[in-house]
């Protein structure tokens, strides 16, 4: 949506609007996915935490606190896109969008306590090794290449659309990767009789998870503080405004995320030349969406850059 706001006298202001809507997908657009992939794995975490139980494999129970995490965070994701479709209100003009970002926000917190506790674990465990049931560590890890592959497959036409649909598919496919390594672990204690092997590799899949969820941790809490998108360049937003006909200046220019699929924007764009029509605006807005995916842009233009308050020690 874009606006115009032309000042007269002090700050008034007029609107005209343009409705411009994103294509990218939502979470409210994988519900199966997400049902099927919470039973999958809620199934698959009882059965890794007995079997190793049973095994005596912290690198199986490792991989099942993981798995948890997992659904947990599935959990979690579904509900956001749940309160994502509320419709707006007064008080929440945006909606409930943003509860996306909470959730992006709060897998990536959850996962990496998750994986705290299994570290300490697996350090004391690696100070006194025990043996382990190598054949069924293999089996059930074998299961688990599976069905993270199947649930990590649901979630990947997604993955480039929306953080939340993005972290659910690099937690699967990571799962289904480490549950390899379980295997080969498992493999490697039976041939060489290294009981160190085990708490290794939950160290190892501890590693890889971190690593995997940095971004995830990053890009939540930068849109969670109203951060620019990782995927939006501020500059060329920038620039792309400043290169339309008759524009000499913008000031106070904001993009940020109001959900994990929408983006906003808004900047004073200075005309001396006067207001310049609907048809700049509706131009402007198609451009954002087009290049940018910023799928609602607030444009004020004003005649005098000068006159404007926000136009003094404006960072933006």
């Amino acid at each position: 949506m874009a606006h115009d706001h032309h000042g007269h006298g002090q700050h008034g202001h007029g609107h005209h609007g343009h409705g411009l809507e994103g294509h990218a997908h939502s979470p409210a657009d994988f519900g199966r996915a997400f049902a099927l992939g919470i039973v999958l794995n809620i199934a698959f975490v009882v059965a890794e935490a007995v079997y190793g139980l049973a095994a005596n494999s912290m690198a199986l129970l490792a991989d099942a606190g993981h798995n948890l995490s997992d659904v947990l965070g599935l959990v979690v994701a579904w509900a956001a896109a749940a309160l994502a479709r509320r419709a707006p209100s007064q008080r929440f003009t945006f909606g409930l969008r943003g509860a996306s970002i909470l959730s992006a926000l709060f897998n990536a917190i959850a996962l990496l306590v998750a994986v705290g506790a299994i570290a300490w674990e697996s350090v004391l465990r690696l100070q006194a090794p025990e043996p382990v049931a190598g054949p069924t560590v293999m089996v059930v890890a074998t299961v688990g290449i599976v069905i993270n592959a199947m649930t990590a497959w649901l979630f990947a036409s997604g993955r480039h659309g929306d953080l939340n649909i993005r972290g659910a598919f690099l937690h699967m496919a990571a799962d289904a990767l480490i549950s390899a390594g379980v295997v080969l672990s498992a493999a490697l204690a039976m041939a060489t009789g290294w009981l160190w092997i085990d708490p290794v590799a939950s160290l190892a899949i501890v590693a890889a998870i971190v690593w995997g969820t940095w971004s995830l941790l990053r890009d939540s809490l930068a849109l969670t503080l109203g951060g620019v998108p990782a995927a939006i360049d501020a500059s060329a937003v920038r620039d792309l405004i400043a290169a339309r006909p008759g524009v000499a200046g913008l000031h106070d220019l904001h993009i940020w995320a109001t959900s994990t699929t929408q983006t906003a924007l808004s900047v004073h764009v200075v005309m001396p030349g006067g207001h310049p029509g609907d048809a700049f605006l509706a131009g402007l807005a198609e451009e954002l969406r087009s290049r940018h995916a910023i799928a609602h842009a607030t444009v004020q233009i004003e005649t005098d850059g000068t006159a404007c308050p926000l136009a003094r020690g404006c960072a933006a």
